[in-house]
């Protein structure tokens, strides 16, 4: 069987029979990929550990049929042993893993902007930011993953007739704000603090984050879940576990 290698996020695993088991997987050159690794699941596994969900490895696999087969895995980053320290650190990984998957429908597809976009999510989870927590570095990540999928939001004018804003009103179906003109039943109308909140996690604007008030930031985050659940077409079941 032919081999190759590739660095990845571990998404999620399964048990397959008595020792194995199909680990889903976000890898830097082949996209979205579910390999089997074999034994892993017995008790003298001497490597089972490093894959398990959060962690960053390197990874050998040899190309199956239907699924294909780890054969060597080392550690690159091991996110999960921080990430699971911390409940809302956990919830909001768990939310961009789950992200992540449904956002590369397409297994074995190049998906490189997104494998990096969220092997630094990760990163900025278990290190934080000045001025920010968990569920701040979980909406910028979400607004960025969306924009490299297709799905930017527009937040600085109309999304429907581009005229420059700021404007008052936003419709996640409409791809972000909107003029008074433009309008459609159904927008939401964030306040102006709110919409300069999501522009800043959209751009890495680390300051503004930081500068932000908690009833903007809670506002935000609400935008974000909407926007999201509109164009994955159905909540995430983890989301539900994250405080908003």
């Amino acid at each position: 069987m032919p081999l190759y290698r590739d660095e990845a996020v571990v998404l999620r695993t399964h048990k397959l029979g008595e020792a194995d088991r199909i680990i889903t997987l976000l890898t830097r050159q082949h996209g979205l990929v579910r390999a089997v690794a074999r034994g892993v699941r017995r008790t003298s596994s001497r490597w089972g550990a490093r894959l398990e969900p959060f962690t960053h490895v390197d990874l050998q696999l040899a190309e199956g049929r239907s699924l294909d087969t780890i054969t060597q895995a080392e550690t690159v980053t091991p996110f999960a042993q921080k990430v699971g320290e911390d409940y809302d650190r956990y919830t909001a990984g768990t939310v961009m893993l789950e992200t992540a998957e449904r956002l590369v429908a397409e297994e074995k597809e190049p998906a490189v902007q997104q494998f990096l976009l969220l092997a630094g999510a990760l990163r900025a989870l278990v290190a934080g930011r000045e001025g920010s927590d968990p569920a701040q570095v979980l909406d910028s990540y979400l607004l960025r993953a969306l924009s490299v999928a297709g799905y930017a939001p527009c937040f600085d004018g109309c999304a429907r007739c581009g005229l420059e804003g700021p404007h008052r009103w936003f419709n996640p179906g409409m791809g972000g704000a909107l003029c008074a003109t433009c309008r459609v039943p159904g927008s939401s109308s964030p306040a102006a603090e709110t919409v300069t909140l999501l522009s800043a996690l959209l751009t890495g604007d680390w300051a503004t984050v930081a500068a932000s008030e908690p009833r903007a930031r809670r506002e935000a985050s609400g935008v974000v879940g909407a926007y999201l659940a509109w164009h994955l077409e159905r909540g995430l079941r983890s989301m539900a576990y994250v405080e908003r």
